[in-house]
This record gives C-alpha cells, sequence and structure tokens, in this order.
C-alpha cells in the first residue's frame, strides 16, 4: 500500500467515525479499532501487534477528539464535578491494567474479546437495554471500583467508556445532560493514560511498523484528529434528521456485523 493510499484510508476513517459518532452518540473507538485493524492489515503490519495497534492509536485520538465535547459540557456545567472525582482513581488505575491485560494477550485472543464485546454492546443497542434511572448515588469507594471496570475496560478495547459511564451516572440519579456531559469528560483521562501506557509496552517492538511510536500510529492518529471533529458536527445535524429508532438498528445491525467478523478472523 502506498502512503497516498494509506493516508486517503486514514482520513475517510476519521470522517466516517466522526460521522458515526454524531449521529449515533457513541465514541468513535467501535469504529477506528475495526478500521485501523482492516487498514494495518493492507499496509502488512505484523498481525501479532495489529490490534494493540490498533488500540493504542484509537485512545489516541479519543484524547483529541474527546476534549472538544468536554470542554463544551464544562463550559455549560453539565459535568458533575464530584462524581468525576470519585471516578478518577479508578479510571487512572483501571486504565494501567487494562493495557497491561492487553500486551499479554496475544492478537488473535484480543481480537475475539473485542469481537465479543462489540456484539454485547450491538445487543444493547437494538433491543433498548439501559437500566432504570436511580436516584441514590453510591459512596467514593464503590465510585472509585466503578472507574476501575470502566477504566480497564475502556483501555483493553480502545474507547471513551461513554457505553458504560452513562448507565451508571443515570443508576445514580443523574440527567442525561449530566451523564452525557460526565461520560465525556471521564473518556479523557482513560484516553490519556492509555494512549501513554501503550507507548510504553510497545515501545522498541520490533514489529512495529515505520511511524510508529510504541503501539500508536502516528500518520493514523494525525488523519482521523484532521476529519472526525467537523464531520461529527456533520453527524449532529443528521441525528436530529434521520428517525432514531432507524439509526438505533442500523448501527447495532453494523456492530453486530462487526463483532461476527472479529469472532471468526
Amino acid at each position: 500500500m502506498t502512503v497516498v493510499t494509506a493516508l486517503s484510508i486514514y482520513l475517510t476513517l476519521g470522517a466516517v467515525a466522526g460521522t458515526m459518532a454524531g449521529v449515533f452518540g457513541v465514541g468513535g473507538g467501535l469504529i477506528i479499532v475495526p478500521v485501523l485493524v482492516f487498514a494495518f492489515g493492507l499496509q502488512n503490519v505484523a498481525p501479532e501487534i495489529i490490534m494493540h495497534l490498533a488500540i493504542g492509536t484509537s485512545l489516541a485520538t479519543i484524547l483529541v477528539t474527546g476534549s472538544s465535547s468536554a470542554l463544551g459540557h464544562l463550559r455549560r456545567g453539565s459535568i458533575h464535578r464530584a462524581w468525576f472525582k470519585a471516578l478518577l482513581p479508578g479510571l487512572v488505575l483501571g486504565a494501567v491494567a487494562g493495557v497491561f491485560v492487553a500486551d499479554n494477550l496475544s492478537g488473535t485472543s484480543l481480537g475475539t474479546m473485542f469481537g465479543i464485546f462489540v456484539l454485547l454492546i450491538a445487543t444493547k443497542m437494538a433491543f433498548g437495554l439501559t437500566p432504570k434511572p436511580g436516584s441514590v448515588a453510591p459512596g467514593k469507594w464503590v465510585m472509585a471500583l466503578a472507574g476501575g471496570g470502566i477504566g480497564g475496560i475502556s483501555a483493553l478495547f480502545g474507547i471513551g467508556g461513554g457505553a458504560m459511564t452513562v448507565p451508571l451516572l443515570s443508576r445514580c440519579g443523574a440527567s442525561m445532560t449530566q451523564a452525557v456531559g460526565t461520560a465525556a469528560a471521564v473518556g479523557l483521562p482513560i484516553a490519556l493514560v492509555g494512549a501513554l501506557v501503550f507507548v510504553v509496552v510497545g515501545w522498541g517492538n520490533p514489529l512495529l511498523p515505520a511511524w510508529a511510536t510504541g503501539f500508536v500510529m502516528w500518520p493514523a492518529f494525525f488523519s482521523i484528529v484532521v476529519t472526525s471533529v467537523p464531520f461529527a458536527r456533520l453527524g449532529v445535524k443528521l441525528a436530529h434528521v434521520l428517525p432514531a429508532y432507524a439509526l438505533r438498528l442500523s448501527f447495532a445491525l453494523l456492530l453486530a456485523v462487526v463483532g461476527v467478523r472479529f469472532l471468526f478472523s
């Protein structure tokens, strides 16, 4: 694959991921990781590290693309700061643990686990499975443990954690605006710590391609960042025009296809 072709794929990926994130209200990692796996395969990246490189790069992009969303929510006062602080220690420790778990898994095992996770998200979306809103927030230790789970799973699969944070905070009594805003903030420490640790654990790996630092591929990172942010705004506009039910089912179907592909690859 030529450099021009690779950059074209990355730029297109950023546009698609940004649009879908805006339309469906989910982090782009669920789309970025599978397409990066495809793109890295075309570039003949060693199969042993393709998943690790895709996940590390996805987390790096989330750090940049998620900052704009988190800042917007901060300005509107929709981030529950006390809950964010309670989650933060667990998010950081969980992200570190998630990366080390990923680093000790083979590419095949990590891909299979990613496929199962994506299928679970697809099922949740297809059937509208959401926890009932609650009114009592758990204590700091419980929130820290929850943060550990969110951080670990998110870093393991290269996502921002919104799919888990929003239901959790809804159960704690947060309004949907607060839940989404706080989830946007939660994604930043996960992405920062996760990406940095992926760089460290992948440092000096002899299988790494050119332009990669540890498990972060810089051409992919910059290309995705350039296109995903403006296209996310387009996705938000489309979300207000297209039917919500059809959108949810179509995205669930797409995720199901992706999940099955990872399970049987």
